[in-house]
């Protein structure tokens, strides 16, 4: 058997879509399951709407996904001489023809159509002129689709899918300007570069019988095709740019690991019995197309947050910490990677959905916050600034600063008071953090420091002494 070459080919108009996303993932899984190849071939003969920007963005987010390629990225600017050269061969050969109707001429006709309560095709009236009444005309070189017979797309997730030619029109191959369309030139570009299997969405299932008629004019090999179900929004029906977050960096952008990405990408539309969580490895061995699903699948954010908490409760500490800087970063905190770092992550790691809400948790590690009115007005009372100032000072005496010594500090103080272990602990969490919810009160003041604990104690101490002597 050939070795199989798949591939992605998105049009950069702008980000990464989740559902190109899924279907780069698929094709590469694909690829890799069978020992075969995956090409990145950027389609960028749209001029007015491809730009470099988009064209990073797309290369940005399959990078920061993981989904890396073997060949490529391919560029169709590159080659428009060979999709020239095809369009020559196919008019030569009498399988295509050069039309001289103008686009005014076009939209007449479509119009006159459309009222008769008829399909607004190309009435074909150029398709028998000789050569002699086109020279030295505008005109775009359209495809000679046959006029009768039916074109059979035997898809791999759907089966047998019969069109009949009569409706398939005569496909414009060359523009006025010269440049190509579409539907011409990724049949001569999946071809030349040997692709065996086209996977793709089923939006393009209708584009497959008329690139099938391609494949034969030119002489080219018929691909193995088969199309994906769309993803539907949250609403139901295709993503909405409007209702959903449908940036693959988008979701980068507000915390969300690759990991966590490509989990729940895979799952949309795929599956394996019941399992859940897959590692990249273990893809690459389990991945068939026989597993995919026929139905559309609903993007669920509330999901792909739930798979995210998983990998950020299991993931190494250490490599957390170096992906949430940034994130202090924008928060006006400037960290580095480091063991402490990779100390405050683990105090998250069981309650932290994303990287963005995770720094935000942080916040009171780096810097000192005022207490909300409402936790102050409850818990930083009077009574409260001789219990903080006898915690400090003896957090202050204490030869080794760890939670197992912590503790009976906390005990004795609540003995003394005749109170519960948390009628003590939630007073020092407000003035450590400034809040009333946290991790464990001893990891907090583990990762704080015994200097910044007694110091955080003895101010929150002197404010409260302050306002009862005002």
């Amino acid at each position: 058997m050939p070795e199989i070459v798949t591939r992605f080919a998105p049009s950069p108009t702008g980000y990464l879509h989740i559902g190109g996303a899924r279907t780069a993932l698929f094709n590469r899984l694909f690829a890799r399951r069978n020992g075969g190849k995956f090409l990145l071939r950027v389609e960028d003969t749209d001029r007015e709407r491809s730009t470099p920007e988009a064209v990073k963005a797309i290369l940005e987010g399959m990078t920061w996904l993981g989904i890396t390629w073997d060949e490529g990225p391919y560029f169709q600017t590159e080659r428009m001489e060979l999709y020239l050269k095809e369009a020559g061969r196919l008019v030569a050969e009498g399988k295509a023809y050069r039309c001289v109707c103008t686009p005014g001429e076009l939209e007449v006709r479509r119009k006159a159509a459309r009222e008769k309560g008829e399909k607004p095709h190309y009435d074909r009236r150029c398709r028998d002129l000789p050569p002699g009444d086109t020279e030295g005309k505008p005109s775009v070189v359209r495809f000679r689709a046959p006029l009768s017979g039916t074109t059979s797309v035997h898809d791999l997730l759907r089966g047998d899918v019969v069109y009949e030619n009569g409706e398939l029109d005569d496909l414009v191959l060359l523009r006025t300007d010269g440049s190509p369309t579409y539907n011409f030139v990724v049949v001569v570009d999946d071809a030349t570069m040997g692709i065996t299997h086209v996977l793709r969405g089923d939006d393009h299932l209708n584009n497959t019988p008329r690139q099938i008629l391609l494949y034969e004019a030119l002489g080219y090999p018929l691909p193995s095709f088969g199309h994906f179900p769309l993803i539907h929004g949250k609403e139901g029906g295709k993503l909405s740019k409007r209702q959903d977050d449908v940036s693959v960096t988008a979701y980068r952008d507000r915390g969300f690991l690759p990991e966590a990405m490509i989990n729940y990408l895979v799952r949309l539309g795929w599956g394996h019995g019941d399992q859940e969580i897959f590692s990249v490895e273990e893809l690459q061995g389990i991945f068939s197309l026989e597993s995919v699903g026929k139905s559309p699948s609903r993007f669920d954010p509330e999901k792909l947050q739930n798979v995210n908490a998983h990998y950020i409760k299991t993931g190494d500490p250490q490599r957390l910490s170096a992906l949430l800087v940034p994130f202090l970063a924008r928060r006006g905190i400037e960290a580095e990677s480091s063991p402490w770092l990779a100390k405050v992550v683990r105090t998250f790691q069981e309650r932290s959905k994303t990287l963005e809400e995770m720094a935000e948790s942080a916040e009171y590690y780096f810097r000192r916050k005022d207490p909300d009115p409402k936790s102050a007005e409850k818990f930083l009372t009077p009574e409260t600034a001789p219990l903080f100032e006898e915690i400090a000072r003896e957090l202050g005496g204490l030869p080794d600063f760890t939670p197992a010594a912590m503790e009976p500090v906390f005990q004795r103080a609540a003995e003394k008071r005749g109170a519960k272990l948390g009628k003590v602990a939630q007073p020092v969490r407000v003035a450590l953090t400034g809040g009333t919810v946290s991790p464990g009160i001893f990891e907090v003041m583990d990762v704080l420091g015994r200097d910044e604990v007694v110091e955080r104690l003895t101010a929150a101490a002197g404010r409260i002494r302050e306002r009862s002597a005002g």
